[in-house]
């Protein structure tokens, strides 16, 4: 089988099985894991190879570990310390001592369980992020949380991959004089890479990047993560930490973006073909021949994780809603434990059996987390105590002059010009963390849903003289728009919207003045460039003037008809045939000679 055929084969898989996992909300690393199933000698047989390219694609992870270094900046990890040392070390150690144990109940030497323990602990950053991200849960509690458990991950993926190559030998690896000897030179080979790294990569990376030559910068990228690696497994110890190491020291330099962009590529086919790999060698007859076996493994994964990281998010603070979702959406194995049970099945520590049978509880475990968390908000979150959550806050001021709901970056202008003229209002803005960051300075700011009846009743929206709608969010801020007008039919709406349609959708509602957010701004840049490009600020103005009146005059128009599909269709048309003849009687105008002995073809 020649290597453009197995290309091939490889490509069409997972464009195929990606984008279909992508789609039903699993991610592409199911979506890769299938895919190399279903090619693999133990799905359809298309490629047997499996070894050989499974060497080849660890460049991926090695890649991976090197982009993980880079969002490791100290700076970063300084301000979130307490949730990334504090909370992602303890579920850390909960988690892997727990499930260590019972890897080692079941019959594993001491140091494969606790390579087993600690790879089971590592959370799926895809699957969990994305998770938060579609339920606009970043910035809840137990999303930052999460997110912290997650980071922490990345901190102890390092020492875990230092001492899989002692633990080759089994128990023996874990004797203590040998164990602290290999320890310190470990240390010593780390140290001597930081420091080398420290005194050299930045230096070097300024004299290339001052050839302005981009394919050499690439190379450079890719020849100080490969270079490390090899430095490093040149000692004993695995080539992700030398990469890892790498990262680190590049994390706060001013070349980290480009790096990263340069890297991305290589690293998301190279990963992509790791994780095709892992599914390939993975033994799809172990579910058929031990089903009890495989789902055993896994429910007692989820299971463990879901009662250690619940108790571990109530210790820490959080209530019982918060902490439910946060057991919730890390209760599975993550795409670090394939690359931690494959080194360690390199190294010895585990057999390929042992990492077939955790390379399938892992796979179910991700599969079953959409599920879980599902399950938390749509069962047990309606029927128990919310208590926890944080309260809106109650508004115990006099009756505003203006209500802003939204208080981000438009909300704050609107509202920074009120508290020039000396007008009052109050802002309503559901991101408690805005919500946070704003009183710091002095704001009057309240936390709630400016859609909720009782909040608005309680900011005396009925006594108040305007209602100013600056929410970011189209549907949230139409749902808001709704409420106002059926509960406070003669409060008087100004509102933001994102596009025409939005707009539409306000206007429908009967707001009093809707501004189109981008529209102001581009407006007035564009005077700008043209009274600098002509020299004729009062031409620009004039020119701006009109065109402003003409897009006024076009969104009436359609705006009449917006309804009717065909007819926007047709007002569509002609607008812009009506804006092509402005162009050009505006051409027109500028070659009409004034001049009887001006040329016809003189221009400015």
């Amino acid at each position: 089988m020649t290597l453009l055929y197995e290309a091939a084969i490889f490509l069409a898989a997972a464009v195929v099985a990606v984008p279909l996992f992508r789609r039903i909300g699993f991610g592409s690393v199911l979506g890769y894991l299938a895919a190399g199933l279903a090619i693999g000698p133990h799905g359809f047989g298309l490629i047997t190879d499996v070894e050989d390219i499974l060497k080849f694609s660890k460049i991926g992870v090695v890649l991976l570990l090197f982009i993980i270094g880079l969002e490791l900046q100290p700076a970063r990890l300084w301000v979130l310390r307490r949730n990334v040392f504090g909370l992602g070390s303890l579920q850390l150690l909960a988690c892997s001592g727990a499930l260590g144990t019972a890897a080692w109940m079941l019959g594993l030497s001491p140091g494969a369980a606790l390579v087993v323990g600690v790879g089971l602990a590592f959370s799926s950053t895809a699957l969990v992020l994305q998770s938060l991200a579609e339920r606009e849960a970043l910035t809840t509690r137990h999303g930052r949380a999460a997110f912290a458990i997650l980071l922490f991950k990345y901190i102890a993926l390092l020492p875990l991959l230092a001492v899989l190559p002692m633990l080759g030998g089994g128990a023996d690896g874990l004797e203590p004089r040998a164990l602290a000897i290999d320890t310190v030179i470990s240390l010593a080979v780390i140290a001597a890479i930081v420091a080398g790294g420290h005194v050299a990569l930045r230096p070097v990376f300024r004299l290339v990047a001052a050839t302005g030559t981009h394919e050499t910068f690439a190379a450079m990228a890719l020849l100080v993560v490969i270079g490390s690696a090899l430095a490093v497994d040149a000692t004993g110890l695995s080539m992700g930490v030398g990469a890892l190491v790498a990262g680190v020291l590049l994390a706060d330099s001013e070349f980290r973006h480009e790096i990263e962009a340069d890297i991305e590529p290589f690293k998301g086919l190279l990963l992509g073909l790791f994780f095709i790999a892992v599914g390939m060698s993975a033994d799809l007859g172990l579910v058929v021949e031990q089903p009890a076996v495989v789902f055993g493994l896994a429910g007692g994964l989820i299971a463990i994780k879901l009662v250690l990281i619940y108790s571990i998010g109530r210790a820490w603070g959080l209530g019982d809603g918060q902490a439910r979702s946060l057991a919730a959406v890390l209760p599975q194995g993550g795409e670090l434990a394939f690359v931690v049970f494959s080194s360690a099945a390199q190294e010895g520590v585990l057999s390929a059996t042992e990492v077939d049978y955790l390379i399938a509880a892992v796979t179910l475990s991700m599969v079953a987390t959409p599920l879980t968390v599902l399950f938390n908000q749509r069962v047990l979150a309606p029927r128990l105590d919310r208590s926890d959550e944080r309260m809106y806050d109650t508004i115990d001021t006099p009756a505003p002059g203006v209500i802003i709901a939204g208080f981000g970056r438009f909300g704050q202008i609107v509202g920074r010009v009120l508290h020039s003229a000396n007008v009052p209002f109050t802002a309503l803005e559901i991101n408690p963390v805005q919500v946070d960051f704003v009183r710091r300075y002095g704001n009057r700011l309240y936390y709630g849903d400016a859609s909720r009846i009782d909040l608005l009743r309680s900011a005396d929206a009925g006594e108040a003289r305007a209602f100013v709608l600056a929410i970011d969010d189209v549907e949230a801020s139409v749902r808001t728009a709704e409420a106002v007008r059926r509960h406070f039919p003669n409060l008087p709406i100004f509102a933001r919207a994102r596009n025409r349609q939005h707009a539409f959708r306000l206007r429908d509602l009967g707001a009093r003045i809707v501004v189109r957010e981008t529209f102001p701004s581009s407006l007035e840049l564009g005077e700008g460039v043209l009274a600098w490009a002509t020299g004729d600020e009062e031409e620009a103005r004039q020119a701006a003037a009109g065109f402003r009146e003409h897009d006024e005059a076009i969104l009436e128009r359609q705006y009449a008809v917006h309804r009717e599909r065909d007819a926007l269709q047709l007002s569509t048309s002609q607008a812009a045939d009506e804006l092509e003849g402005l162009f050009e009687r505006d051409d027109a105008e500028d070659t009409t000679p004034t001049d009887p002995d001006a040329q016809p073809d003189g221009g400015r």
